[in-house]
């Protein structure tokens, strides 16, 4: 299998690259999902220069990245229908082999354990095809809804960084959690779906 393009399921969630065909769909989730999201949404600091650009240039500039080995970027489906994303971003190679995982979800799709099953299968993926060794999480403190989801991956929490991104207008502080492929030699998505079988 190689690192990218790649499409993995696990039950009804699939994680795929983003197409151009998912513009309506993503707009419309990111559109009905403003308040829902816009508390974690990564922005822009006062004085930098990036104008918006159009849903086609964005799905270029990551399948661009994918390309590259820096950036691979996954549309979320559930039984076929767009839920969200999950960004492999600021891959590093050379001694490091490591990179920082983010995600956002669809409302209507939260509390059905969705979010855990596209990290662990990008994870996996990660760990096993692109070669990776370490994955970061950053997540604000206040984020509850995005604690549950490292909570039930298992991941180690392994820091605290003050004023870490700018978030929602400001530079926010956030708690670092991450994962070493020796810390889930089975997969990420086995051990995930182990712990739910004993719940």
């Amino acid at each position: 299998m190689r690192a990218w393009p790649v499409r993995l399921t696990a039950g009804e969630v699939t994680v795929r690259p983003l197409t151009y065909s998912d513009a309506t769909a993503w707009r419309d989730a990111r559109r009905r999902n403003v308040a829902w999201l816009a508390p974690w949404d990564a922005t822009v600091p006062p004085g930098s220069d990036s104008r918006p650009s159009s849903f086609r240039a964005l799905v270029r500039r990551l399948h661009r990245q994918a390309r590259q080995g820096t950036t691979y970027s996954f549309a979320i489906d559930v039984d076929g229908r767009f839920a969200g994303q999950v960004t492999v971003n600021n891959v590093v190679r050379g001694s490091a082999q490591f990179a920082s995982i983010g995600y956002w979800l669809d409302q209507r799709y939260a509390g059905r354990g969705v979010m855990p099953r596209a990290v662990a299968l990008v994870v996996d993926h990660c760990f096993t095809t692109a070669g990776l060794h370490r994955i970061e999480v950053a997540i604000r403190p206040e984020n509850t809804n995005s604690l549950r989801v490292v909570e039930k991956l298992g991941l180690r929490e392994v820091g605290y960084a003050p004023k870490y991104l700018h978030i929602d207008g400001d530079w926010r502080d956030h708690r670092l959690y991450a994962i070493t492929r020796e810390e889930c030699p089975q997969g990420l998505l086995r051990r995930l779906e182990s712990q739910q079988s004993h719940e």
